[in-house]
């Protein structure tokens, strides 16, 4: 029997319905707040699970969602030169406070505050991926280019 979802997990399966995602979460006993370990939690590997990694505009305070393979670690410089700006990692407060979420739960989509997407185009070569579902113990699956089409997210390079 599953165990009642948590609020900011349901608050993550409202909005994918809202988004036309049909989604199930899934509570999970162990942590996901890294890919490694959601990556061991769902049995797939760690390229299939998406990070939402939020940054800042260095010069506008443009709050920037990018949602990258697992497998991936951000070249900051390369990505800042495709959206045109530096970019800076804000505080934990300052995400939980655009987002409604901590960091390691932070979903794709649902967010306080909107964000220019950007998707990691290694995520698009998969049938499904594995995203944060509002909690360090809560994740989804979806179909990679679903997704990317729902939060109208640009494949731009990420590593």
């Amino acid at each position: 029997m599953n165990a009642p979802l948590s609020t900011s997990s349901r608050k993550v399966k409202d909005f994918a319905a809202k988004l036309g995602l049909e989604i199930h979460v899934r509570a999970m006993p162990q942590s996901t707040r890294t890919a490694e370990e959601a990556a061991a939690a769902c049995d797939c590997d760690v390229a299939q699970i998406v990070k939402s990694l939020v940054f800042q505009g260095a010069a506008s305070g443009t709050p920037y969602l990018l949602l990258v393979s697992g497998k991936n670690r951000v070249d900051q410089d390369g990505v800042a030169h495709s959206i045109g700006e530096a970019l800076t990692r804000p505080d934990a407060r300052i995400v939980r406070d655009w987002t409604g979420f901590a960091i390691g739960g932070i979903p794709p989509f649902g967010h306080d505050r909107p964000m220019k997407t950007f998707i990691d185009p290694d995520l698009l070569a998969h049938d499904i991926v594995w995203a944060a579902a509002g909690t360090p113990h809560a994740v989804f699956s979806v179909e990679p280019k679903a997704l990317a089409k729902a939060v109208e997210a640009v494949a731009i390079a990420m590593s």
